[in-house]
């Protein structure tokens, strides 16, 4: 069945940088496009960036609160999901998920910014 496992969070100081991880098993992450989102306490989860599926070329697209600071990318061959996030700030601060086309969902990784 489809599994998404999320790690690499975090507690970090602003201006720091971490990566996460999405593990996916049983389909292929090249085929789908994927996502990543995040929900801080009291808020509506929001889509951070997604990746679109090889057969639509490599195309990427970010909020506009993370665009130059964070990068998704994928490993075809670890069949896995990145989220490269640099310059983080304080309100970066979320649960971050990872999702296949926003219908299956990991169970979260926390991210913690703060000085």
């Amino acid at each position: 069945q489809v599994q998404l496992v999320e790690s690499g969070g975090g507690s970090v100081q602003p201006g720091g940088s971490l990566r996460l991880s999405c593990a996916a098993s049983g389909f292929f992450v090249r085929s789908y496009v994927m996502c990543w989102y995040r929900q801080a306490p009291g808020k509506e989860r929001e889509l951070v960036a997604r990746i679109t599926s090889d057969g639509a070329g490599v195309g990427t697209n970010y909020a506009d609160s993370v665009k130059d600071r964070f990068t998704i990318s994928r490993d075809n061959g670890k069949n896995t999901v990145y989220l490269q996030m640099n310059s983080l700030k304080p309100e970066d601060t979320a649960v971050y998920y990872c999702s296949r086309g926003g219908i299956y969902w990991g169970q979260g990784t926390q991210v913690t910014v703060s000085s």
